[in-house]
């Protein structure tokens, strides 16, 4: 399933990203730039990030209970969420005030080949695990283009880990401009300039994120082609004389609540009914795994207009 799925490039992302900081924490303590320390709390931030998405996936796979009857789906949108915040907080906000330190000190930069090499090896990390979250991505965006995908994506953790890994590179871009203007205009706050840049990139990054997230944890319908799917299935059970509306929301990126209002013929009876309700919902939970809870109810197109704003 779709979450499952999605913890391989997480556990990719992480361990990528752990070697990468620990890298960039040396490099940084060796030449003294700040771009470079910047990268380094940025990969480092990015690794906490993953283990929280790990640890979302986690609290989201338990069962429901008394107290959480559709389950802890919503969990893992939480924490996609407070993962934003942090790219925001930890990873802007510490190359922010870098950025601004070196600027007014002006710490030369030493031996500024040992940061190309380091910039060169993140890009072999950052890259592989970005390609992989974006061969993830593309399974799933069908013939959209990658920004309605991101927009209607249900998956938090994969587009989480594509735009951390994409900001990444831009960093690892700026970063390496950085530390050449420094060293050869012998001018060290272009370093610093270059941590300002890396600020501007995560704090964009974060502020798309938290918006995505925050969107997904309060509640977002199932996209047209299951809608779709859902309409011509309890159009097509016997009996059903009209499909009055529906209302879908996404729990997790593989659970669906549905509601849908039906009405039936009118010869039908009680345990007629009852019968077909089974029957629909069997239907409809084989086609669609994903749908978890089905409330199918009975009433007339009056009914459904008099008591509901969601048209069909």
């Amino acid at each position: 399933m779709a979450a499952s799925s999605s913890k391989n490039f997480i556990y990719a992302a992480l361990a990528g990203n752990l070697l990468i900081a620990i890298t960039k924490f040396a490099a940084a303590l060796w030449t003294g730039s700040s771009a470079m320390l910047s990268e380094a709390v940025h990969s480092l931030v990015d690794t906490g990030n993953e283990g929280l998405l790990l640890y979302g996936h986690h609290r989201a796979d338990r069962p429901p209970d008394e107290r959480h009857p559709l389950g802890f789906g919503r969990e893992l949108y939480f924490w996609s969420f407070i993962v934003a915040l942090l790219v925001f907080a930890l990873g802007a906000g510490v190359s922010l005030y870098e950025g601004v330190q070196q600027i007014r000190e002006k710490h030369p930069i030493t031996d500024p080949a040992v940061n190309y090499a380091v910039i060169a090896f993140s890009v072999l990390f950052e890259g592989a695990s970005w390609w992989i979250a974006l061969q993830e991505f593309r399974k799933t965006k069908g013939d959209l283009t990658y920004y309605e995908a991101f927009r209607r994506s249900k998956n938090a953790p994969l587009f989480l880990v594509l735009f951390e890994d994409s900001a990444a590179l831009i960093g690892l871009a700026i970063a390496a401009f950085g530390n050449f203007a420094s060293h050869y205009f012998d001018r060290p706050e272009f370093d610093g300039v270059a941590s300002l840049g890396i600020s501007v990139v995560l704090a964009v990054t974060a502020a798309m994120l938290a918006r995505e997230s925050k969107e997904l944890l309060i509640g977002e319908p199932a996209g047209p082609r299951i809608t779709n799917s859902i309409m011509q299935i309890a159009r097509e059970q016997d009996g059903v004389e009209r499909v009055n509306g529906m209302m879908t929301v996404h729990l997790s990126p593989d659970e669906i609540v549905l509601a849908l209002s039906v009405e039936f013929a009118d010869p039908l009876n009680t345990t007629g009914i009852e019968q077909r309700v089974a029957a629909l919902e069997k239907r409809l939970r084989s086609t669609h795994p994903e749908i978890i809870t089905v409330f199918i109810k009975p009433q007339s197109r009056d009914q459904f207009r008099q008591f509901s704003h969601h048209g069909p």
